[in-house]
């Protein structure tokens, strides 16, 4: 059998043969199946014939099975699925630059930019991915910008050339010998093959050629799936002008929000795909700049935890009795993420100690005074607010803000640090460097802290024993409701502690 290299050791290489053997779907995304005798990469669960362990190697990313010659798979399309939970769960050098690159940042500010925004040299940062995932930063974008490409050529009726330039390639010649290399086929022989029969795509996965200027995009989820969960919490959340949700006619939740992107103000529609067998999440946007689809997608994939694996997380919460009726009753529920870091920021500090209702109305005050208003809407109903800025907020705020004077100092003084670059709050922070920076100011507490770091940087392990609701829903479900006893009690839920503050929350 042939050994792992030290990359691949964790799971083992035996593990992850037996995965691929049994074709098992959960493990799509997560790694990739080099196959040296054919010369393609696959996921998991290809209905090919299992190659010999001797002729295989297991890799983390794409880039790197591209690095070692191999192309895409054309029969099971290893990059149609979700991305790897991996980038999410860890707070180490290389997932900190996987959520950079995701976002685009290498395509808006090179190497340099994303080895400067981690805090290292571009050597050493290049050295480090090497390293732990096969690939430099370079090659990583690379092949991102192709997942991007064939996820565009198959999914919309974009030009050819906008679908080079909306996934971040500097050139006609770059993008086709790129996907050449890649899938082994001319990108328009890879959107002609894309017109044959579909792989459970559901409603709106092509736009329709009505719809000018709208890019349609499927994206898949990791199944289960809860994301009515999601979509519930967004709408009990919704910031007038800024935010509308509604119920479509057959009955899906709709929810549509302008958004401000590196290249200008978004208008985005999102609705849960209709097929529970294959879940996603069906995204309409009006954009700016086609550039701003890749940063666009990213986010939309941490605001609906997409990666997640589902499986494993209702597995370990499922074995603790209290948590057992709520993991059976809403299946593969998510943490929701944020589309904007710095309104995250400023929700959590207006909300805190206040109900939700409370807080919406104070935002959409906040807005409607302080947003600018969006060049374009695609009908009257669409909201036409975009979220003020951190720089508008600490120039206008007091104007605007109620409540105590104390907090409104805080709310001012975040949002002057946002604004001056002294508090970056992103998606690639340092978990615990980002808490400790935002309890260092005065007036913010554990429980905003730890709400900013779960919904911005997607961290998994945090119990917000201070929220009043979370701990009715412990005293619901016959949990300690006290703080300490309940902060004690839930280190059994590690390192999924963020899961299962939201069925805490639900029971409330």
């Amino acid at each position: 059998m042939a050994r792992p290299d030290a990359r691949t050791a964790d799971p083992s290489f035996a593990e992850r043969y037996r995965a691929m053997q049994a074709r098992d779907a959960r493990f799509d995304g997560q790694f990739i199946t080099g196959v040296h005798s054919t010369g393609i990469y696959c996921r998991p669960s290809c209905p090919a014939v299992s190659p010999k362990p001797s002729n295989v190697t297991f890799y983390l990313t794409a880039a790197a099975a591209h690095e070692a010659g191999l192309r895409a798979c054309k029969r099971c399309l290893p990059d149609a699925v979700p991305g790897s939970p991996e980038w999410n769960l860890r707070d180490d050098l290389a997932a900190r630059a996987m959520r950079l690159i995701a976002d685009g940042l290498v395509e808006r500010e090179g190497v340099p930019g994303l080895a400067a925004r981690l805090g290292y040299t571009p050597r050493h940062l290049t050295r480090v991915l090497t390293a732990e995932l096969g690939a430099g930063p370079l090659a990583l974008a690379r092949a991102h910008r192709a997942q991007t490409a064939r996820s565009l050529l198959t999914s919309t009726t974009l030009p050819v050339a906008d679908v080079a330039f909306a996934s971040g390639f500097g050139s006609i010649r770059q993008f086709n010998d790129t996907i050449r290399e890649v899938y082994e086929r001319s990108p328009l022989e890879v959107r002609a093959a894309a017109r044959g029969p579909r792989r459970g795509g559901g409603r709106g996965d092509a736009p329709g050629e009505a719809d000018p200027g709208t890019v349609h995009l499927r994206l898949p989820a990791r199944a289960p799936f809860d994301a009515d969960g999601v979509f519930a919490w967004l709408a009990a959340r919704t910031v007038a002008g800024v935010e509308t949700t509604s119920i479509s006619d057959d009955g899906r939740p709709v929810f549509v929000r302008t958004l401000r992107l590196p290249g200008g103000p978004a208008l985005v529609e999102l609705t849960p795909g209709d097929d529970a067998a294959d879940p996603s999440i069906l995204v309409r946007a009006r954009l700016a700049d086609l550039a701003d689809l890749p940063p666009l997608v990213a986010r939309v994939r941490r605001l609906f935890d997409l990666d997640a694996d589902a499986v494993a997380i209702d597995a370990s919460l499922a074995s603790d009795p209290a948590l057992a009726a709520s993991v059976a009753a809403v299946p593969g529920m998510r943490v929701p993420g944020c589309l904007d870091p710095h309104e995250l920021v400023f929700r959590a500090l207006i909300g805190q100690q206040v109900s939700v209702a409370a807080a919406r109305t104070a935002l959409g005050r906040l807005a409607e005074a302080l947003g600018e208003r969006a060049v374009f809407a695609a009908t009257e109903a669409s909201p036409t607010v975009l979220f003020p800025t951190a720089a508008a907020i600490a120039e206008h705020g007091h104007e605007v803000l109620r409540g105590p004077a104390a907090r409104i100092r805080t709310i001012l003084e975040v949002a002057a640090r946002i604004a001056g670059g002294d508090l970056p709050v992103s998606a690639d922070r340092e978990r615990h460097d980002l808490e400790a920076q935002l309890l260092a100011i005065p007036g913010i507490g554990p429980w905003t802290a730890g709400y900013v770091a779960m919904r911005v940087t997607g961290a998994p392990d945090v119990l917000l024993t201070g929220d009043l609701a979370l701990r009715n829903g412990a005293a619901n479900l016959g949990l300690p409701r006290a703080p300490r006893e309940l902060a004690a009690l839930g280190l059994r839920w590690a390192p999924w502690r963020s899961y299962a503050s939201m069925h805490l929350w639900r029971a409330a």
